[in-house]
């Protein structure tokens, strides 16, 4: 049987298709046991019966192996309800415009190498609705890459549209509401497709080195003021 086209992402840069997301994106287990390892160490994060939304969830990597009261995964491709496992549900839209979701109705936001493909105006308007949906002192939780450490390629996606580093991804986020309570620079390699660690056991032992070698996405937990 052959594997179902991948969902794109929740905001695909103009000209994108599913040639694009085949090859740079396709379903892979190994990638999803990364996540497991992954999603335990975010758990930290995410309060004890927060009800949390994964935007771009894609394959739903991560939102399928966090621990929350309830789990909403947002995705502009419908074919995210194939990658969702039971307790997942599911919602197809922009994360530009989050109206399935009232007012303060989240604890927790999840937004993984999603911004990085939007424009400076889809950025505004999604970090507008997230604060919106969020109630107050709910999170947003962010991996990005850190143009800081990767500028040599970061273009080589030609999908990657705005720059963030770790500084001015912290005071964008403070200009808009939100306090920043934690910003790791250097959280994990830009890609584990790569020869870097990409093994559950290797993937535990590098998220607890003081120094990580080849890091070049940055972790961020802002909380809604």
């Amino acid at each position: 049987m052959s594997e179902p086209a991948p969902p794109s992402n929740s905001a695909p840069a103009p000209g994108t298709d599913d040639g694009y997301w085949s090859a740079h994106f396709a379903y892979d287990p190994a990638r999803a046991a990364v996540w497991k390892e992954l999603a335990a160490e975010i758990q930290k994060d995410v309060p004890p019966g927060a009800e949390l939304l994964d935007i771009g969830a894609g394959y739903c990597y991560f939102v399928n192996h966090v621990q929350a009261k309830a789990r909403h995964a947002l995705d502009l491709d419908e074919r995210i309800k194939n990658y969702a496992e039971p307790g997942v549900t599911t919602h197809i839209g922009a994360c530009t415009k989050l109206d399935m979701f009232g007012d303060a109705s989240l604890d927790v936001v999840f937004a993984s190498n999603i911004f990085e493909h939007l424009t400076r105006e889809e950025f505004e308007q999604t970090i507008g609705e997230v604060r919106r949906v969020l109630r107050p002192g709910g999170r947003i939780i962010i991996m990005q890459p850190n143009y800081r450490l990767c500028a040599r390629e970061y273009f080589d996606d030609y999908t990657h549209r705005t720059v963030f580093t770790d500084w001015s991804l912290s005071h964008w986020l403070q200009a808009r509401g939100f306090n920043v309570l934690r910003m790791r620079p250097r959280f994990i390699p830009g890609d584990f497709r790569s020869s870097r660690p990409k093994w559950p056991w290797m993937v535990r032992l590098y998220l607890k080195l003081p120094f990580r070698p080849f890091a070049q996405q940055m972790y961020c937990v802002a909380e809604r003021s």
